[in-house]
């Protein structure tokens, strides 16, 4: 496996782990986060070897979401974060690539999963959270909508009665409140964690690959047909709302550490 900057990807056996590197940021997503996990995730996909992908964080986070401070990488030509352009580009194959793998993907979530982290974890077939861990629709909290898939994993899992929740309030989802609702399969105490999901992984690398592979095909043109319809239209809203003055309060209010004055404009 090639080396990356902000992401590692481990080998045990046919079991791969892609590892989410930037633990001083807990994970957050910058523009070089989202290459090296797209070309991790591609490799992981490429290669026979691996039979099962799990995913998981550095440190105290599995991510806490896009990295605010890397906005100002891409403007768009009115000066304001291309959102669509980095959606579309660099933020959307990580999702479909994980979907589609003909692999059995397992999201290790070993703390937050906020924003696009939460739809990162969605992406994956099971999701295995650490008790102590949360799960956060922050998008609303900026001025912003859910993408990443998130606007059709989430109720794809958990209802449209709950999603709106999420979604419009913006508040945190214990582990064990989502596991109650159906967002995830497993809620494994902290220090039963990383025993738990390697066991798991492992059961699944030594499994039937090709029929795992089957099953997603099936459950993807049932649930997930619409998927790529739906990134696109997140990513046409999304920056609708990056030019909204909202946005660019919420993120002002972010950085200073304050609650938002939102205008509804």
């Amino acid at each position: 496996m090639p080396a990356y900057e902000t992401v590692d990807v481990l080998r045990r056996g046919p079991a791969a782990t892609i590892l989410l590197n930037r633990p001083e940021s807990m994970n957050a997503w910058n523009k070089q986060l989202g290459l090296d996990l797209l070309a991790a995730i591609e490799q992981c996909a490429a290669d026979d070897g691996v039979r099962a992908v799990c995913v998981t964080g550095a440190g105290r986070s599995f991510s806490s979401g896009a990295d605010l401070k890397d906005f100002g990488n891409d403007l768009d030509p009115n000066g304001r974060p291309d959102v669509y352009k980095v959606l579309t580009e660099r933020y959307h194959p990580i999702i479909t690539g994980l979907r589609e793998m003909p692999k059995p993907v397992v999201a290790a979530v070993n703390g937050p999963a906020v924003g696009i982290g939460l739809s990162l974890a969605l992406a994956a077939d099971l999701v295995v959270a650490r008790q102590s861990a949360y799960f956060l629709l922050a998008f609303v909290n900026i001025g912003l909508v859910p993408d990443g898939g998130s606007s059709l994993f989430v109720p794809e899992r958990i209802g449209f009665t709950r999603a709106i929740e999420l979604a419009m309030l913006g508040e945190r989802l214990s582990a064990d409140k989502a596991l109650e609702w159906g967002l995830i399969n497993k809620v494994v105490a902290d220090d039963d964690f990383d025993a738990e999901v390697e066991a798991l992984v492992d059961r699944l690398a030594a499994g039937p690959t090709r029929s795992f592979a089957g099953t997603k095909r099936q459950l993807n043109a049932w649930l997930y047909t619409r998927m790529h319809d739906q990134l696109e239209l997140e990513a046409q809203v999304q920056r609708e709302m990056a030019a909204t003055d909202d946005f660019v309060e919420g993120v002002t209010a972010f950085m200073q550490k304050r609650d938002s004055a939102f205008k509804g404009a």
